[in-house]
């Protein structure tokens, strides 16, 4: 089958859609299928430059949700979007996110191949839709199958757009991210460690664990953040960390992608403290596969995953006090602490994305034998 994924956001853009194209992208050559990318360029695209790799236009980080969404320009885009289509001839084209400006919308506009759709994102509101309803109405139709990632992104887009969904969640590399991975060397002298890994965006609630921590060094004062990630909100997160626990944080940057397993082995809990938006949460099956207790914000797209007291504990969102008992509490219980790992490694398994690629396999095979 000869297969295009086309989403205004890839690598080196960091997120769970980056990951979850290209783990399709990979899972599918593997079982033999043609599977291509199409996305913009971000400028320097290294390390991800394979010849499946098309890239259309450039990509430009705009403001959206608490967060930045990437909106791609180019003055010949459409005319170059369209040669490609025509002398490809895909059999299936694969849209990720938003039917909205620029690649998804081109693609599915000069589209003649079976259209699928997968939803990733988990809005209250979309003022997008709102205003654009009129016009992507027409797309909409043509799309011959609508994926979400889970209820919770189906539920943000059904409203605005009903119809069937299929729900196939994110999947997870489960050879990369494993128990036995090799620690980070420089990291292994300090106990307890809490790992904090995403983009220093509102959502992602980085300031409400850096203003919990000086509560958790009264229990345990050798404990240490590691903070990986990074992003122009660094400086004003800085100002949070209270004097006294400077050398308690430790801010490691943007880190090489084969580095991110070695991070989440070298902690004993992994913590998420997302305000909301979040309608999965990869970085949960991340910690999940390497057997790390997790303590996550209690927002619904985390509860889709997240088993609360099985594979690690919720807390109130936003609330400093909440989160830093929480962890708290299971440094102070660590036969718990390894039950609740064990737990996540096994339910990770289940993500695993050779059988979450065979979902979406089965899915295109339904639709295409559906409609001819």
């Amino acid at each position: 089958m000869k297969i295009l994924f086309v989403s205004d956001v890839f690598y080196p853009h960091t997120g769970g859609v980056p990951e979850h194209i290209y783990y399709l992208w990979k899972t599918l050559k593997k079982m033999g299928h043609d599977a291509r990318v199409l996305a913009p360029s971000y400028g320097d695209n290294a390390p991800y430059t394979d010849k499946d790799f098309i890239r259309l236009g450039r990509a430009i980080n705009i403001p959206k949700n608490k967060s930045f969404s990437v909106l791609t320009f180019g003055i010949l885009l459409p005319w170059k979007l369209r040669r490609i289509l025509e002398r490809e001839k895909f059999d299936v084209i694969h849209l990720h996110g938003p039917v909205a400006p620029t690649l998804p919308y081109l693609a599915l506009k000069y589209s003649t191949a079976k259209n699928f759709i997968t939803f990733h994102s988990a809005h209250s509101e979309s003022l997008g839709y709102v205003l654009w309803e009129p016009v992507l109405e027409q797309y909409f139709r043509k799309l011959d199958g609508r994926i979400a990632v889970s209820k919770v992104a189906r539920d943000s887009v059904s409203k605005y757009f009903p119809g069937d969904y299929q729900i196939i969640p994110n999947g997870i590399d489960t050879a990369r991210f494993r128990p036995d991975v090799e620690p980070i060397k420089e990291l292994e002298k300090y106990y307890p460690k809490i790992l904090f890994v995403g983009r220093f965006e509102p959502r992602k609630g980085l300031k409400y664990l850096l203003q919990a921590f000086p509560l958790i060094t009264k229990e345990f004062p050798s404990a240490k953040l590691v903070v990986v990630g990074s992003g122009f909100l660094e400086r004003f997160y800085r100002r949070y960390i209270e004097e006294h626990i400077k050398e308690n944080v430790i801010f490691v940057g943007k880190v090489n992608p084969e580095d991110i397993p070695r991070y989440y082995a070298s902690c004993d809990i992994y913590c998420t403290p997302a305000t909301g938006a979040e309608s999965f949460g990869i970085v949960l099956l991340e910690a999940m596969a390497t057997a790390k207790p997790i303590v996550a914000s209690d927002i619904p797209g985390y509860r889709t995953v997240l088993e609360d007291g099985k594979e690690g504990l919720f807390f109130k969102v936003c609330d400093i006090k909440s989160l830093a008992e929480k962890i708290i509490y299971l440094l102070k219980n660590k036969d718990l602490m390894q039950k609740m790992g064990m737990a996540g490694r096994a339910k990770s398994l289940k993500y695993d994305w050779n059988i979450i690629t065979k979902m979406v396999l089965d899915f295109y095979c339904e639709v295409l034998n559906q409609k001819g």
